[in-house]
């Protein structure tokens, strides 16, 4: 039989992209799978304790912490479009005055939403002097989608969302890279109910066997026509 060599080279590029695409989607799985048993040992390991000292991103993202300070109620965003249990909703983010020095963002849980007037903020308590809070390192306050930046504008009381190094030039406090995700209840009204990180491993599992199913089915196609290719050269001529 004589093999057509460029339709066979196409077949095996493809099988071997797809089949590589799909080990690619595997090992994302497995990375995936490790950050979160690194999450659920963080969350329950003893809260570290946060001083005045920068901490980078990499090395406190999702542990527990806890730190003491006073909230600077004056310096609050209200992130829109929060919702819990279908209830439109913000989320509290405000600036904690760390007692060894220095500042970092907590997020300090959810509020319901005025339906009638967006802009009217529900009451709420915040303490007074210093305190200690408890809660989850994490890279930010959550992200809502969002056209162009209109809806995080700075100098806004609401906004949709608050990167950590934006507002930090936009109010000069020297903030750590990370913002706290409070647990810690200190009476202020507010829902610390949180969702549970998502690392959506299911999905590259998904596309992982997509492309695996690609590669079978090219492979397959390949067979397929080099079998009639055969047929038709053994074929008797009429």
């Amino acid at each position: 039989m004589k093999i057509r060599w460029l339709p066979a080279l196409l077949i095996l590029i493809v099988v071997a992209v797809t089949v590589r695409l799909g080990f690619w989607q595997r090992d994302r799985a497995h990375q995936k799978e490790a950050l979160q048993a690194h999450i659920t040992q963080f969350e329950n390991a003893p809260a570290e304790p946060l001083s005045g000292a920068p901490v980078a991103l990499k090395d406190i993202e999702f542990h527990r912490v806890r730190a003491r300070g006073s909230f600077v109620a004056d310096k609050v965003v209200y992130l829109d479009n929060r919702p819990y249990n279908d209830q439109p909703g913000f989320y509290v983010v405000m600036p904690f005055k760390l007692a060894d020095g220095g500042y970092v963002l907590v997020n300090r849980g959810w509020l319901p939403r005025n339906i009638a007037d967006r802009t009217t903020i529900a009451p709420y308590v915040t303490p007074a002097g210093q305190i200690e809070i408890e809660g989850i390192a994490r890279a930010d306050a959550t992200r809502a989608f969002e056209l162009g930046q209109g809806g995080s504008a700075a100098h806004q009381l609401i906004r949709q969302n608050l990167d950590v190094s934006a507002y930090a030039a936009e109010t000069g406090l020297p903030l750590q890279p990370f913002v706290i995700q409070q647990l810690s209840d200190d009476g202020d009204k507010l829902v610390r109910d949180w969702p549970a990180p998502d690392t959506d491993v299911e999905r590259n599992y998904g596309y992982m066997l997509q492309w695996w199913g690609m590669a079978i089915a090219a492979l397959a196609f390949g067979l397929y026509a080099a079998r009639r290719a055969a047929k038709k050269e053994h074929a008797p001529s009429t």
